[in-house]
């Protein structure tokens, strides 16, 4: 049945009913209300939400498939982020209305690394507008929060703007990025609203996302990755479990957002996700993905000298096990198109 079969019965039954209508009777009034309410809402569906974003499967398809075919191909040394942020979105997502919490991530390495462009990647796959959907918040830690005296304001603010953006769609993103240049705890507000309350205040937060994105044990994370590796361990045999306590042990207790906060205390970061330091070849990957995003062949002889330029002369390693890169893939793209332009 369509709308324009639903709308003459519709107006047929305005022109039948008796007047005043307080004299029905409050079932019959239900009843019409009801109809009123699902002709309304099947109206909005099929007209407006065509149109325009809505917190519906249309405006926020969830294409993890995608998501993690694009990580496959543009993210690289990272092999715990894809072995572990996809599954823990998409048994996020399936578990529909049974989900009893929301998912927290928290996001831990070196700038460089693949912090912000694993967030962007997950907003773009999750919602049809990608990360200017109006459900997706994004917070910058030292643009948002640049006073520790305000702390007090800024924790009402989050907690206000997280309950709104849920109350507007429960599907919500919140991206909280330079959680560890954020006042020390900025989010002791936000503790329930992670933890397992099917609704708080009539607000649904069960099946939010949030992620915390932090610099925050990057120096720790390549020191303990370059201690395994000197005993003998490949980079690519590395586990979560490697780094997890490690990562929850150094956010709750150096500066920032998370620092002493009960959001550790209380458990409801769902999974703490290493960022591995960048090697040389990764560095290399990165340039050659430049070079493609710029329509030029990365195997052609005078881009392999540009490459091999930036390479020589634009990239420092760590003292410690001249290892690693140390900002990463973070400054390649200006230093890519400066070169060919």
């Amino acid at each position: 049945m369509n709308f324009v079969s639903v709308l003459p019965l519709c107006l047929s039954l305005l022109v039948i009913l008796p007047h005043p209508l307080q004299s029905l009777e409050p079932l019959t009034m239900g009843a019409i209300g009801l109809g009123a309410m699902s002709l309304g809402t099947y109206f909005k569906e099929h007209t407006y939400c065509r149109f325009s974003e809505c917190c519906d499967d249309r405006s926020i398809p969830a294409r993890i498939n995608e998501l993690k075919r694009s990580l496959d191909d543009t993210l690289f040394g990272q092999h715990i982020v894809k072995q572990h942020v996809i599954p823990a979105l998409k048994a996020h997502i399936a578990a529909g209305n049974k989900s009893r919490k929301p998912l927290v991530i928290s996001f831990h390495g070196q700038p460089g690394t693949g912090k912000n462009f694993v967030a962007e990647q997950i907003a773009d796959a999750l919602y049809l507008q990608g990360s200017k959907s109006s459900y997706v918040t994004k917070y910058l830690g030292q643009a948002d929060f640049p006073n520790a005296d305000q702390l007090g304001f800024y924790k009402m603010r989050i907690n206000l703007e997280v309950r709104n953006s849920l109350r507007s769609c429960p599907r919500s993103l919140f991206i909280f990025d330079e959680v560890d240049k954020m006042p020390s705890g900025v989010f002791d507000m936000l503790t329930s609203l992670v933890d397992y309350n099917a609704f708080v205040d009539g607000t649904d937060n069960t099946k939010a996302i949030f992620i915390f994105l932090s610099n925050t044990a990057g120096s720790h994370i390549a020191g303990h990755l370059g201690t395994m590796m000197k005993n003998g361990m490949l980079r690519e045999e590395t586990r979560l479990s490697d780094f997890e306590p490690l990562l929850r042990k150094v956010a709750y207790n150096m500066d920032g957002g998370l620092q002493k906060t009960t959001m550790i205390e209380s458990h409801v970061i769902d999974h703490y996700i290493p960022f591995l330091p960048m090697e040389k070849g990764h560095v290399i990957k990165c340039l050659e993905a430049e070079f493609v995003r710029w329509n030029r062949n990365p195997k052609r002889p005078d881009s392999q000298e540009i490459i091999e330029d930036i390479i020589s002369n634009s990239i420092s390693y760590d003292r410690t096990h001249s290892l690693f890169a140390i900002s990463g893939c973070k400054t390649l793209e200006k230093k890519v198109s400066m070169a060919i332009n």
